[in-house]
């Protein structure tokens, strides 16, 4: 039996909507964000751009909301069926008080985790250095052989195909069969990989397949094609997928094509524009050969030329006109150099003339009277200034000279052992002394000692 209600009791009472507003912040703060994975279901996008939809699986659903910002963001078109993986806070819908999740980011379920898979793949191989450009080889200029590893029935070995016969029908194309797609795919194209590489039948080899799905292209992305790849003796070049798709495969190759068909025009030339450069190499032969063949005429011409002015006449002509121009050169030059010489011989003479000992003689005669002079007034000046300073030096010496203070009238008084006698204290009377005056010295005895106070 209950207990009776007790109306003292005070009552909190809530209201619908302050219910379902403590609920939702309740969850928000237990759960604020989770990830969920489930089935799409009751998919629809309103004008308003929102996206609403179900999550379940085989035991429960739950109502989804993703707004506008959030679902113009998604890569794929979300359906019914679709399995997918939602990162979401979960709250309530308070006007109805309906659970539901609010999804941020939406990706497919399977797609997220090779994606991750991928990442890591290539951080590691990367890390090893299989894609270091450094390790790429050159493909050949003009493959011969072509070695296509790819399936047999898909459309991008038509593509292949068709451009390698249009733009180069001379290679050899040679199809090297394989699965693209399943878990049978990387196991064979890794061992049509080492196939191709050992036979060096090869010049180049082109590992394709047509676009896809990431799951579709994945055997692109295994480590041992990747490795495989890296082994090859013959250079590889990777197109796999469209322009948008990246595999492993491509990052490994010597060489990475946005498309099968891109690939097979970068394997081979356009035989329409060797054609073409083959036209203009002939006719810069043909040119060359013209240019080639006048410049041979002109040479026989020349030598025909010289051939005719070496007969006798024409030779002691040249001669006797050189001989007479050489003559006329050494007349000219015999007569320049006499004047020359004539002209070093007067200037050699006025030289020796000034130098005679009979002109310079003089000359020195009167530059040795002209030192003397100044010699002999230096040396005046010179004892003049040293006589006025010393008078100068025994005038200052003089002043301060004990001597001139006794001069004055004053005397200087020594004891019995030589020491000048500067105070009267400790002078006992009978004491000998000795004063020294300007012109001579006393012999003294103290009688008696008087104290003197200095003026103030």
């Amino acid at each position: 039996m209950s207990a009776p209600y007790d109306h003292t009791e005070t009552r909190h009472i809530l209201t619908p909507s302050s219910l379902n507003r403590l609920v939702r912040d309740l969850l928000g703060d237990a759960l604020p964000q989770v990830w969920i994975e489930g089935e799409l279901s009751n998919v629809a996008k309103p004008a308003s751009g929102h996206l609403y939809f179900t999550l379940k699986d085989s035991g429960a659903q739950v109502r989804c909301a993703m707004f506008k910002m959030k679902a113009s963001t998604l890569r794929f078109r979300p359906a019914d069926g679709m399995q997918v993986l939602l990162r979401a806070k979960v709250g309530l819908y308070e006007p109805r008080g309906e659970f539901q999740l609010v999804a941020e980011y939406m990706e497919p379920a399977g797609e997220g985790a090779l994606q991750r898979e991928f990442e890591q793949l290539k951080a590691r191989l990367d890390a090893e250095g299989l894609f270091d450009p450094a390790r790429k080889r050159p493909l050949p200029v003009h493959a011969r052989r072509i070695g296509v590893i790819t399936s047999a029935t898909g459309a991008a070995i038509r593509d292949v195909l068709s451009v390698l016969a249009r733009r180069w029908p001379l290679a050899d194309v040679e199809i090297l069969p394989v699965p693209v797609q399943g878990r049978e795919a990387p196991p064979a194209i890794v061992n049509m990989l080492r196939k191709a590489s050992d036979s060096a039948r090869h010049d180049v080899l082109l590992l394709t397949r047509g676009g896809g799905s990431l799951e579709d292209l994945w055997a692109f992305n295994d480590e041992a094609v990747a490795r495989a790849i890296h082994a090859s003796a013959v250079p590889v070049v990777s197109a796999v997928g469209h322009e948008i798709d990246f595999s492993i495969a491509d990052f490994v190759a010597d060489l990475r094509a946005p498309t099968p068909s891109a690939a097979a025009e970068l394997l081979v030339p356009d035989a329409v524009a060797v054609g073409r450069h083959l036209r203009q190499l002939r006719q810069r032969v043909a040119t060359l050969q013209q240019r080639r063949l006048q410049a041979l005429s002109q040479r026989v011409d020349h030598l025909f030329a010289r051939l005719q002015a070496q007969r006798p006449q024409a030779r002691l002509a040249r001669d006797r006109e050189r001989l007479h121009h050489l003559r006329h050169r050494l007349l000219v030059a015999l007569r320049e150099q006499g004047q020359q010489r004539g002209t070093r011989l007067e200037r050699l003479q006025a030289r020796l003339l000034a130098r005679h000992p009979g002109v310079r003689l003089p000359l020195l005669a009167r530059r040795l009277a002209e030192q003397d002079q100044r010699l002999r007034r230096a040396i005046a000046q010179i004892l003049e200034r040293r006589r006025t300073a010393l008078r100068h030096a025994g005038h200052a010496l003089h002043a301060i000279s004990p001597l001139a203070t006794l001069e004055r009238g004053y005397a200087i008084v020594f004891d019995a052992d030589g020491n000048v006698l500067r105070s009267a204290k400790n002078v006992a009377p009978g004491t000998p002394l000795r004063a020294r005056l300007a012109d001579g010295e006393l012999g003294l005895r103290v009688d008696e000692t008087v104290a003197v106070t200095p003026d103030k």
